[in-house]
């Protein structure tokens, strides 16, 4: 098997344990569940995940590649850029995960458990999250916070406490518009930032020669619908 079948069946695999997680649990997730929802001969998952530990793994790594693909780096706004671009980025990508990806947000809910009962899961759930912590901290930062440490902890607290409920909580049959999600994220953002997010707004309206909204090049980033 080459190096890049090799991959091609890992990345299968850890996706097919996904779904049978987002769809079953996790007593739904065995190894040989996954060769059978992956469509491999048996024993396939076992030579690759010997371990219900490395199975889990593969599945928190393949679940942080998968959501990191929800909002590509060139829709997300520059590190120095206004409040207003970082409202539109956030929006966007709730938006989708509501839309598009709700089995992605129970899988992720399934392993977040999981990881609490499991101490090495837990330790290596953890770091593969700050992959997503970290840029948001800089990011809260460059949009102008004062303490972007509390205010990305505030940020995700509550984009985490909308996703639940509007996936698998409450309010599940009620998806929120794109451009309410966005009004919401406004009025959290200007709670947290002040006559900072106006600032880097006028900022970031003001053309070249400013740090808001702009590239390296001069130009704005923009954000795909």
């Amino acid at each position: 098997m080459t190096a890049r079948t090799s991959a091609a069946r890992a990345e299968l695999i850890a996706d097919a344990a996904l779904t049978l997680l987002a769809e079953r649990g996790m007593r739904g997730l065995t190894h040989r569940a996954v060769d059978e929802a992956a469509g491999l001969p048996q024993g396939s998952t076992s030579n690759h995940a010997r371990t219900r530990q490395a199975l889990l793994e593969a599945a928190v790594r393949r679940q942080a590649e998968r959501e990191m693909q929800v909002l590509t780096p060139d829709e997300m706004p520059a590190p120095r850029g206004s409040a207003e671009a970082l409202t539109d980025a956030l929006a966007l990508a709730l938006h989708r995960y509501l839309t598009d990806h709700r089995a992605l947000l129970v899988s992720r809910y399934e392993l977040a458990l999981e990881a609490t009962r499991r101490p090495e899961l837990r330790a290596y759930y953890d770091r593969t999250g700050a992959a997503f912590r970290e840029p948001l901290v800089a990011l809260m930062a460059g949009a102008g916070s004062a303490e972007p440490e509390r205010h990305a902890l505030s940020l995700v607290a509550w984009c985490e406490g909308l996703m639940f409920s509007c996936a698998v909580g409450s309010y599940h049959a009620r998806v929120p518009s794109r451009a309410e999600l966005r009004k919401g994220f406004g009025e959290l953002l200007r709670g947290m930032l002040g006559d900072r997010a106006t600032h880097r707004g006028r900022a970031a309206d003001a053309g070249p020669g400013t740090d808001g909204g702009h590239g390296a090049d001069g130009n704005h980033r923009t954000l795909a619908g």
